[in-house]
């Protein structure tokens, strides 16, 4: 049996809105697209998962971009994924990209997660059209059969 120590999850957009798209900035400047925050009572420091999952409506606006998205724990990158954006001139073609981590074995407290993303690809650009969401589950592990 699992038990769930806390879970915490965002949306900060709900649809797809190509009418207002967020730019995606180069890096190595970046964009936060959520935060969360997780805490991991004493009891459970040391014996735990927090299994975060993130999911993001992108669009490539001109050439083909790599979009690098960041999962980072109290300011520290613990996850990365890189993601390949088309732009297509004849169509409006929107990528959902989900990208999942699990953190192990995480201190005593509260922790502050974030999930960014930046474009890696100069002279192209792409956007956050949504949606975005966020969410972290921290779940025990002293009990579980392995």
């Amino acid at each position: 049996m699992v038990n769930i120590i806390d879970y915490q999850a965002t949306e900060p957009l709900s649809k797809v809105n190509n009418n207002k798209p967020t730019t995606i900035p180069h890096t190595p400047r970046k964009i936060v697209l959520a935060d969360i925050c997780i805490t991991i009572p004493r009891k459970h420091a040391k014996k735990n998962k927090v299994e975060l999952v993130a999911t993001v409506g992108v669009r490539g606006l001109s050439g083909t971009s790599q979009i690098l998205f960041r999962i980072f724990r109290d300011g520290k990158e613990i996850f990365n994924a890189q993601e390949g954006v088309e732009s297509d001139p004849t169509s409006e073609v929107n990528y959902i990209v989900t990208v999942q981590a699990i953190d192990s074995n995480v201190g005593q407290g509260s922790h502050k997660y974030q999930v960014t993303a930046e474009n890696l690809t100069k002279c192209t650009e792409a956007a956050i059209v949504g949606p975005v969401s966020f969410s972290g589950l921290a779940i025990d592990t002293s009990n579980r059969d392995r």
